[in-house]
């Protein structure tokens, strides 16, 4: 299953990927058209806030997947480990609740918008509307996934708080989660390995 989920979320990564490139050539391309040339590519706009509505859900995919989302710790953190496995269900099943809610609106907008044509590409404004139904699955699927290891103890201690505090925490965290630290010039193990 984790090798599934890993192969999904480079499948959505590079499909970020190539929508942030796309993005960057047509409005790029329009500033460059408008300015030298007087002239524009028609649908740049339009195309690009689409795109950018679909890279915003794809990565917050992704962000669940990884736990990458941030958050609040400071109650969490503080209880012992029954405590922590409490909070992480009720909160996955917060989640699950707004997925649900996120899922039946998108969809009742796609349904609503299905025949309604953008007004430059003459796509139908449904493709909008069906990066929420598209989140709210993978998302219900891999916070379903969550539950369900944290339901039968499948979950580490270091997993039970499933928040980042900090952007800038997270980041420094990676860099120096394998080395050792050195502390007054002695070289030290980090806490979580000692």
């Amino acid at each position: 299953m984790n090798r599934f989920l890993d192969g999904y979320c480079r499948v959505l990564d590079a499909l970020i990927a190539l929508a942030l490139a796309i993005m960057v050539v047509l409005v790029f391309g329009n500033v460059v058209l408008r300015y030298a040339f007087n002239s524009g590519i028609t649908v740049s706009e339009e195309v690009s806030r689409w795109l950018f509505v679909w890279l915003t859900f794809l990565g917050a995919i992704v962000a669940i997947k990884e736990h990458g989302h941030l958050g609040t710790d400071m109650l969490v953190s503080r209880l012992g480990k029954t405590g922590k496995k409490v909070c992480l269900v009720i909160s996955q099943l917060a989640m699950l609740y707004v997925t649900w809610l996120l899922f039946q609106g998108s969809l009742v907008q796609a349904q609503i918008n299905a025949d309604v044509q953008a007004p430059v590409t003459g796509a139908s404004v449904a493709i909008f509307y069906a990066s929420g139904v598209f989140f709210a699955v993978s998302a219900a699927l891999l916070l379903l996934r969550d539950l369900i290891r944290t339901l039968t103890g499948k979950v580490r201690d270091e997993e039970l708080v499933m928040v980042q505090e900090s952007e800038d925490l997270a980041a420094l965290h990676d860099l120096h989660l394998d080395e050792p630290m050195k502390l007054d010039g002695q070289p030290t193990r980090p806490a979580a390995q000692r």
